[in-house]
């Protein structure tokens, strides 16, 4: 099977990537290496794929339309796409709101057109996210919520890329299954999210920020569980003129601060913790309900925090531009 995935020098663009190759696939790779954070762990993400074989690299926008048309002529023989390029970072988007839109709506169409003219393709699964559900109360989150009311304009780009694939399936019969990602960490995460900013934090001596004393929850993922998950989803496709939604998530909301009580273990220091209130970005809690993806691929997460956490840790400390 040959694989067209976008987005691939990211954290779980990689380890979604490294998860096919290892069992047969070939994997054409597109990523922009836009500066958002280092590009050197970019770079040394794609080296990695890059050491594998059936792998192949194009540095590519895929907002450029010209080029991603392009693509699908010269790849015919592509038969599966995964999505997974996009502007991450929820507050980020209040200082860089163009490139939001750019990366994640007009990428999201582009990719679909992309994809459509691909003349044996049987399947995409693209990436949207849990900010999804915005102020959601109602514990844990279900695909049938209500999602119209985002807190972020990260989230609001994320709903708008679900409504043009629920047309696409509408329109072209194209088969989709968008993935609502919870809090996904793990080796290789991006510099941005807390475990790479509280591991830095805690061996530099540095203060940590904790919203509301760290009674914030998330419902967080290690980022293999979630490769496996991808996988899953991406062998049963979905019927073009009904595209799925499902989560993807560890289906256990733990709070912030115990999350950074393990990691002071696994990294055997003690943080500086200063409270503030929370942003209007952030929401009060997430949990996934998974009963969708698991009765459809079998999915359960396997990796707790307790376990998860000091693998994170371990490469933290092993990578050359970290701690």
């Amino acid at each position: 099977m040959t694989v067209l995935l976008t987005g691939v020098a990211g954290f779980i663009g990689m380890h979604v990537a490294e998860a096919l190759l290892a069992r047969g696939d070939r994997v054409i790779g597109i990523d922009n290496l836009t500066p958002y954070y280092d590009v050197r762990l970019k770079r040394a993400r794609l080296a990695r794929l890059e050491a594998l074989q059936g792998f192949s690299f194009m540095e590519a926008d895929v907002a450029d339309r010209g080029v991603m048309l392009d693509l699908a002529s010269q790849h015919p023989e592509v038969t599966r796409v995964v999505h997974m390029a996009a502007q991450p970072g929820v507050r980020h988007s209040l200082v860089d709101p163009f490139a939001y839109v750019e990366a994640n709506v007009m990428g999201h169409l582009v990719v679909l057109e992309t994809a459509r003219r691909l003349p044996r393709l049987e399947h995409v699964v693209y990436a949207s996210s849990s900010s999804v559900y915005g102020g959601n109360r109602k514990l844990p989150f279900t695909e049938t919520d209500r999602v119209d009311h985002p807190v972020s304009l990260y989230a609001a780009t994320k709903r708008s890329g679900e409504l043009i694939s629920e047309a696409y399936g509408h329109l072209f019969g194209l088969p989709q299954t968008g993935l609502r990602f919870f809090t996904v960490y793990g080796p290789w995460g991006r510099p941005d999210m807390a475990p790479w900013m509280f591991a830095e934090a805690i061996l530099e001596g540095r203060p940590i920020t904790l919203y509301e004393g760290g009674r914030l929850k998330r419902d967080f993922t290690f980022v293999t569980d979630i490769a496996a998950g991808v996988l899953g989803c991406l062998d049963r496709p979905a019927d073009g003129a009904a595209p799925r939604l499902l989560n993807i998530g560890n289906h256990r909301s733990e709070e912030v601060r115990r999350f950074l009580g393990v990691l002071e273990d696994a990294l055997g220091r003690r943080a500086v913790v200063v409270d503030a209130p929370r942003p209007a970005t952030d929401v009060e809690e997430t949990f996934a309900d998974i009963d969708a993806i698991h009765a459809l691929c079998g999915f359960v997460p396997s990796t707790p925090i307790e376990a998860g956490i000091p693998r994170f840790a371990d490469w933290f400390i092993s990578w050359p531009c970290g701690a």
